[in-house]
């Protein structure tokens, strides 16, 4: 993260529409794109803290658009909370602070763009799932954000990275880098390359279903990564997710095969010890569970019949993604150590394998969620009062 600089946090916090006086502000470790401040204001007397974010246009070259998402998004959240009577709101929906001229963000005189939320109190968030009802409140979480925009009204979001999980085209740039072998690193990847070709017959499966409408376009988050979820400090149940700057048109079955890889596996994305890759049947039983409860008055057939799919063809996507950097030069994701893409890559593969061994079992687990959650939640039956009373 770039260094803290005082004076341009200072001047960039006078331009948002927050009552008060900064009193001081600390680099802060939310996802892994954008430049984030925690910024702590005394607010007569009381102190209030906001988060300051300065978008990275490298990855978001369109920002406005990004915010256009982001307010129109968050401020249909905010309505359908209240609608539904929900408590705590603010820490159930991010707020956009506006800035001093109306707009959802300020552009400084470098041309970059800050944009300020309300700070989530009493919140954490994790790197890893540890237990099952994590990965359960994981699928909640996401599933509810899903279900809270399916009917986001108004004009089709904007794409912020167009083609984002378009599969065949991260197979095509696979291809390229392959015959191109740019850096000579082919014959390392060798038994990679082979696993990755023939995958092929599952590249278009998901984006068929879109093209010939079986498969419904939603608005989806894109990034469902566990850390991007806000678990309440005493209750460990799900808040809100963050890092809504992916936000945008996608299949639900997008979001839900991200979750599978990243919340089913006990390993980090770049373990080396392939032994300890696998798809745990316990954690994934949890998120269906969790996902099909929040999903349920919304979600198709077609693409119930797709959820296990999903995990395995994201995952692979993000597998064939590693690799083709790998053999590009390391150009795209940053890497700590020599043939640090290609661990990210064996691990996700490992991961697909897991996945297809254990398809029958996970399918059987997804029927079984979905029989509980169409039942609905189970009423709460009132004691039958005696007749002395």
């Amino acid at each position: 993260m770039p260094l803290y600089q005082e004076k341009q946090l200072t001047q960039v916090s006078r331009q948002f529409q927050i009552y008060g006086d900064i009193l001081y502000a600390e680099p802060c470790k939310i996802g892994h794109i954008n430049e984030t401040y925690m910024a702590t204001y005394n607010q007569g007397g009381t102190l209030a803290r906001y988060i300051h974010q300065k978008v990275n246009q490298t990855v978001f070259r369109q920002p406005e658009e990004v915010m256009d998402n982001l307010v129109r998004v968050t401020s249909h959240l905010r309505e359908r909370l209240v609608s539904e009577g929900a408590r705590d709101v603010t820490r159930k929906a991010l707020t956009v602070i506006p800035a001093r001229n109306g707009q959802s963000f300020y552009r400084d005189d470098a041309g970059e763009y800050w944009r300020t939320f309300v700070f989530v109190e009493r919140a954490q968030t994790f790197e890893s799932v540890q237990t099952p009802r994590q990965a359960c409140e994981a699928g909640k979480a996401f599933g509810r954000f899903q279900h809270l925009v399916v009917d986001l009204p108004g004009a089709r979001l904007h794409e912020t990275i167009p083609h984002f999980h378009n599969t065949r085209r991260r197979f095509d740039r696979l291809r390229e880098a392959v015959a191109a072998d740019q850096y000579n690193r082919a014959r390392v990847a060798a038994a990679e390359v082979r696993f990755a070709l023939g995958q092929e017959p599952m590249v278009d499966l998901l984006l068929n279903g879109l093209a010939n409408g079986e498969l419904p376009e939603r608005v989806t988050h894109n990034d469902t990564k566990f850390n991007n979820v806000m678990l309440d400090w005493e209750t460990g149940e799900a808040l809100c997710v963050l890092d809504l700057d992916t936000v945008m048109p996608g299949l639900v079955l997008y979001d839900f095969g991200d979750m599978v890889r990243t919340t089913t596996s006990p390993t980090l994305e770049d373990e080396r010890d392939l032994g300890k890759v696998c798809m745990q049947l316990p954690m994934f039983e949890a998120l269906i569970a969790g996902y099909l409860e929040a999903t349920a008055p919304f979600i198709s057939a077609a693409e119930r019949a797709q959820l296990v799919l999903s995990g395995k063809l994201i995952t692979y996507t993000i597998g064939i993604r590693f690799l083709t950097d790998f053999l590009s030069g390391d150009k795209y994701f940053r890497i700590h150590r020599p043939e640090h893409n290609l661990d990210r890559c064996r691990t996700q593969f490992k991961l697909v394998q897991s996945i297809t061994e254990q398809e029958e079992a996970m399918q059987k687990l997804v029927e079984s969620a979905w029989a509980k959650a169409a039942e609905g939640p189970t009423p709460v039956r009132r004691p039958e009062r005696s007749e002395a009373e």
